[in-house]
């Protein structure tokens, strides 16, 4: 605990942001699959319209946004690259197959960063934790059983989210690593600056436009900005400093649940009661993994999140 702890603003629970993370990156498949610009196109305004909401709060990060040892930028700059080949695979599989098959690919996550955070960070995994991830798997493989393809585009589709996964976990492990002594914010806004260069960088090679979309792709980029990247991605990272990196990244476990719904809902696409069954095994699997795979002490949000401005000002002396 840092010298905040005594702040007077309200405590939040660790568990209602996780939940509120899980639901928000569930909407990133639906807004994707609304839009009609290039996958690139999207991913890269989405993070470049994230870093303008967030410009406000790093302006108060103005002398810590820059002082970061060059072993650490070069950090920074591997993860952003990472999650930038995250996005443009797996947000390239959903043009190639379901929202079911995309997203539960990810569930494989957890797997690759808790093997990661074993050698890299010698983070304890506990029976429980075990039980749980492996439930959590277990519906996740029911949810897309149905909807896995072996040939056509729809396999091209499941090998992007699988090797998105691969990059993501990456991202993932750097991230739990630079966060131990990086505010959030800072982390943030720095990886996804990069990673919408990156994709910047990748419309400009390719003769992709940068302008000339329908009113609804640009409401679709802000829509990916404001709920599964600042609700998900910035929230999930932020955890990331009280959380585990496999207890986080089991968030993707949840995510096949709500998006299966709402790609239902809204997409039109079929759900079929096995597949609402092994959603409960997921929610299920999540609950006694987080439960187990966080420190009993880190059970409230820690008051640096809210530093008032009088904490902010003498932060900078």
């Amino acid at each position: 605990m840092n010298s905040h702890a005594t702040s007077k603003s309200p405590a939040i629970p660790l568990e209602l942001l996780y939940v509120i993370g899980i639901i928000a990156i569930s909407f990133s498949s639906i807004f994707i699959r609304w839009s009609d610009a290039e996958v690139s196109v999207i991913g890269m305004y989405r993070l470049y319209f994230t870093n303008l909401l967030l410009l406000p709060l790093a302006i108060r990060y103005r002398k810590e946004l820059f002082r970061i040892h060059p072993k650490t930028w070069l950090m920074l700059g591997v993860s952003g690259l990472m999650l930038a080949l995250h996005f443009l695979l797996w947000m390239g599989s959903l043009r190639l197959t379901t929202v079911a098959s995309s997203t539960v690919i990810l569930t494989l996550e957890p797997i690759m960063v808790v093997i990661g955070s074993y050698f890299l960070f010698r983070t304890r995994t506990n029976r429980f934790m075990i039980i749980g991830m492996g439930m959590a798997v277990l519906g996740s493989v029911a949810i897309g059983w149905g909807d896995f393809a072996l040939s056509g585009t729809a396999l091209q589709g499941d090998i992007l989210s699988f090797l998105g996964t691969i990059a993501v976990a990456i991202h993932m492990l750097i991230s739990k690593h630079i966060r131990s002594h990086m505010e959030a914010l800072i982390y943030n806004f720095w990886v996804f600056f990069i990673a919408g260069s990156v994709m910047a960088l990748y419309n400009l090679f390719n003769d992709i436009p940068f302008t000339g979309y329908a009113a609804k792709d640009w409401g679709v980029f802000w829509l990916l900005a404001i709920v599964p990247t600042l609700f998900g991605h910035y929230l999930f990272n932020w955890l990331l400093k009280y959380m585990n990196a496999g207890a986080v990244s089991m968030a993707v476990l949840g995510e096949p649940v709500f998006a299966s719904l709402l790609a239902f809902w809204l997409l039109g696409e079929s759900l079929t009661g096995i597949q609402l069954g092994a959603g409960v095994l997921i929610l299920l699997g999540v609950w006694v993994f987080i439960r187990f795979g966080k420190d009993k002490t880190e059970a409230l949000v820690p008051p640096d999140l809210m530093a008032t401005e009088e904490e902010m000002v003498e932060r900078e002396k």
